[in-house]
């Protein structure tokens, strides 16, 4: 099994894409006017309007109401990352966790966890197969 994405509902998908495309740098693929994606090498982020519920059965999720999934991406610097977050958004700044990344955590427009992280001991490095510097 291998994991392909993480998918966000969302009632205003325009807004959402831009956040996730100015945060990242990276542009998203849209396929239809509810659906868009970024691929990365690890799985894709896919961002799809409420519309899109009703291929699933319709009430299956409800926009803007998570509160347990973070959603994480490994930087090249999480400290560089964090010059593009706007301040109001920051819920932790650039922080040195226990298990080795330095992490970033904020909210996109619809209040779901974002975690950019940079492992830097060697151990996070190693579980990433970043080479050491």
């Amino acid at each position: 099994m291998i994991l392909s994405s993480i998918r966000i509902i969302t009632a205003d998908i325009q807004r959402l894409v831009k956040f996730y495309e100015s945060a990242t740098g990276l542009p998203f693929t849209w396929f239809t006017e509810d659906f868009a994606e970024v691929k990365t090498p690890a799985a894709a982020l896919a961002i799809g309007s409420t519309r899109t519920l009703a291929l699933f059965g319709g009430d299956v999720a409800e926009a803007a109401s998570n509160r347990s999934v973070i959603i994480e991406f490994r930087v090249e610097d999480v400290d560089a990352a964090y010059t593009r977050i706007p301040a109001a958004i920051v819920v932790q700044q650039p922080t040195t966790m226990p298990w080795g990344n330095r992490s970033l955590l904020f909210r996109d427009p619809d209040g779901n966890l974002v975690n950019f992280f940079t492992p830097v001991t060697e151990d996070a490095k190693k579980r990433f197969g970043v080479a050491a510097q």
